[in-house]
């Protein structure tokens, strides 16, 4: 056993004892930790003392490529090991073993942002067709056509003012993040619910209430809350029979592909959700690879 598996050997054993780590929590920091000293034998590193910032910069890459008979790890993964290995280099600076903590300064991998999956336009089509024509009903199907039409986002919409609605009915007042205001179109469908809403639904629940310009209401004739626009989604969404996860969010993120999908200019995308850098919009409006062959086909002379 050479000096850094003993080093290691100590440290599993202050998790055990001092810290009172469980067998499993154990287990995995053994398990990461040996993939450190593994790479430490392969570069002839097999004491703490030889362990540079850019080794352990190394190590974390040889662990996301792989090789050597081992498989490549997904970033979450090389995080975790860098925490066990961050966790051994402090411990070698409390006991006196180094003076410098080399794996400090080490950035944490951070993994790709996910993106929400765009429902296709018939999809779309077949959840904004499911509210009735009651009073509730008229409200949601205003609610989820705002959404939509608008890709603005949950917080927003619920945040309306009947006044945020233009003169003609065209452009929704919409007010962001750091109470940024932005002019978002209205689609005909949009504009069409709005004005069935505002004139046979929302008297009604507002009969109810105390009296609020907010443009959506509850059944009481309160303002409608963001919990409430989510479980009206969660609810058309089951009825339509969708059978993958459908959030206010997807609305928006589907808002934005179609409209990129259509041939619309990613910097007036980034200008209708009030997107701050072009570059949130590139990942929210990530085209699809289906899309990009329809293109390729259509455009390349050499492509059929």
């Amino acid at each position: 056993m050479n000096p850094l598996e003993s080093l290691v050997g100590m440290y599993l054993t202050h998790l055990r004892v001092e810290k009172g780590f469980s067998k499993n929590t154990l287990a995995a920091y053994r398990r990461d930790l040996a993939r450190f000293t593994d790479w430490g034998k392969e570069n002839l590193v097999t004491s703490i003392g030889q362990v540079s910032t850019q080794g352990v910069t190394d190590f974390l890459i040889s662990l996301r490529e792989g090789g050597s008979g081992r498989s490549a790890l997904a970033t979450s993964s090389v995080a975790r090991v860098l925490s066990a290995v961050r966790g051994l280099t402090k411990f070698a600076v409390l006991e006196g073993e180094i003076a410098v903590d080399p794996a400090a300064s080490v950035p944490m991998p951070v993994p790709p942002k996910l993106l929400p999956k765009a429902l296709p336009v018939e999809t779309v089509a077949k959840l904004l067709a499911v509210p009735s024509d009651s009073v509730k009903g008229l409200r949601d199907k205003a609610l989820l056509e705002v959404l939509y039409s608008t890709g603005a986002r949950i917080s927003e919409v619920v945040g309306l003012h009947i006044d945020d609605i233009d003169e003609d009915g065209t452009f929704l007042r919409v007010v962001g993040k750091g109470d940024k205001e932005r002019l978002v179109p209205l689609g005909q469908y949009a504009r069409k619910s709005l004005d069935e809403y505002l004139v046979r639904s929302r008297p009604a629940l507002a009969a109810k209430g105390k009296g609020t310009s907010l443009l959506f209401l509850n059944s009481r004739g309160a303002p409608l809350s963001r919990q409430s626009a989510w479980l009206i989604l969660q609810e058309a969404a089951k009825k339509a029979e969708i059978d993958v996860h459908v959030s206010p969010h997807t609305l928006r993120h589907s808002f934005a592909t179609h409209l990129l999908e259509g041939g619309a200019d990613v910097r007036v995308v980034q200008e209708l959700l009030g997107h701050a850098s072009v570059t949130t919009t590139q990942i929210y409006t990530k085209i699809s690879d289906g899309t990009l062959r329809e293109v390729y086909r259509s455009a390349h002379p050499r492509a059929l």
